[in-house]
């Protein structure tokens, strides 16, 4: 979906927090400028909506800053014809802009109130390319595999070999990996057999709770520190 309404903070979004930042691919800037943030975020919190900040979205998880919704996709190079599987679906809008850029996005939300709510909300939006699954992120979405990239949302206290497993020759993993005060955003890139990694910038994310991230228990530690 495309509207004018709040496109003007969209626009200023775009040039002060991501721009900025050195976010420099076009179509990843495009993207941004399209999607109506505001519609993807509870009432009481659209008028921040456009803010340099994460916001709580309920069930003790957050929609992103833009700045960093924005770089994690720059950092997996989309050119249109890929698959994607997004870890972590949340309210939908990091999905939202990863269906602009590639062909078929497979999103994973472990929330049932959240993944229902995405769900309806991106239908209702027109975004038609994508497929929002109840369940366990950590474990991927095997029936789909293999994905050119693969976009995990949430911190993992090491990148999961499930979807290492899932992931296609050439693809690429962007996940933040670490452990409870801050992790690092992380590139895993596919060639033949071998596996390489890059290091890139500090980050806090909520924990990737499931059988190959963190358990319910520490997960509720985390939160509640």
């Amino acid at each position: 979906m495309i509207t004018t309404e709040c496109s003007a903070d969209r626009d200023v979004m775009v040039e002060l927090q991501i721009v900025a930042r050195g976010v420099r691919d076009e179509r990843v800037l495009a993207a941004m400028r399209a999607i109506p943030r505001h519609l993807f975020v509870p009432p009481n919190q659209r008028a921040h909506a456009y803010e340099d900040r994460p916001l709580h979205i309920g069930s003790d998880q957050t929609i992103s800053q833009p700045y960093m919704a924005a770089h994690m996709t720059q950092m997996l190079e989309l050119h249109g014809p890929e698959t994607v599987l997004e870890i972590g679906t949340g309210s939908g809008y990091q999905t939202a802009v990863l269906s602009l850029l590639a062909r078929r996005i497979y999103s994973i939300e472990r929330h049932k109130d959240l993944a229902d709510g995405a769900r309806t909300r991106l239908e209702r939006l027109g975004y038609g390319n994508v497929t929002v699954i109840c369940g366990d992120g950590s474990q991927g979405h095997s029936p789909c595999a293999p994905y050119d990239a693969i976009l995990v949302t949430a911190a993992a206290p090491e990148v999961p070999d499930s979807l290492l497993d899932q992931l296609a020759e050439g693809g690429r993993i962007v996940c933040p990996v670490g452990g409870t005060e801050v992790q690092k955003l992380m590139i895993y890139y596919r060639s033949g057999d071998a596996i390489t990694t890059q290091g890139t910038i500090d980050c806090v994310f909520v924990p990737l709770v499931g059988k190959a991230g963190w358990g319910e228990d520490q997960a509720k530690r985390w939160r509640d520190r």
